[in-house]
């Protein structure tokens, strides 16, 4: 896929919803996990969800990557880093949460 095409679309988003680069990453990351749990009929604790938000992340970032070495010289590991850190965060709270969380909510007997 081109990257400058993809770039293009992602302002387009960014504009005609009027939130932040990082808003859309959180809101991407949650769309995709629970998304796919649904698609794929998996419950949200099993790792199938996550590993689809991981992907499109590490996918997103790979283009990203490759435009920013094509329009500037060079790579912008932090950025990509902060990126990756706002998809698969909650995701991650999710996950974790669902796992190990039982009980924690549950009021003592």
């Amino acid at each position: 896929m081109d990257a400058a095409l993809v770039q293009s679309l992602k302002l387009a988003v960014v504009e005609a919803t009027g939130l932040s680069k990082d808003a859309l990453h959180v809101h991407v990351g949650l769309l995709v996990y629970v998304g796919t749990a649904i698609l794929v009929r998996r419950p949200l604790q099993s790792a199938t969800p996550w590993m689809a938000v991981l992907l499109v992340a590490l996918l997103g970032e790979a283009i990203d990557l490759r435009s920013d070495l094509a329009e500037t010289g060079y790579l912008r590991w932090g950025a990509s880093f902060h990126d990756l850190i706002n998809t698969l965060f909650w995701p991650t709270v999710l996950l974790v949460g669902l796992r190990f969380g039982r009980g924690l909510l549950e009021p003592r007997r």
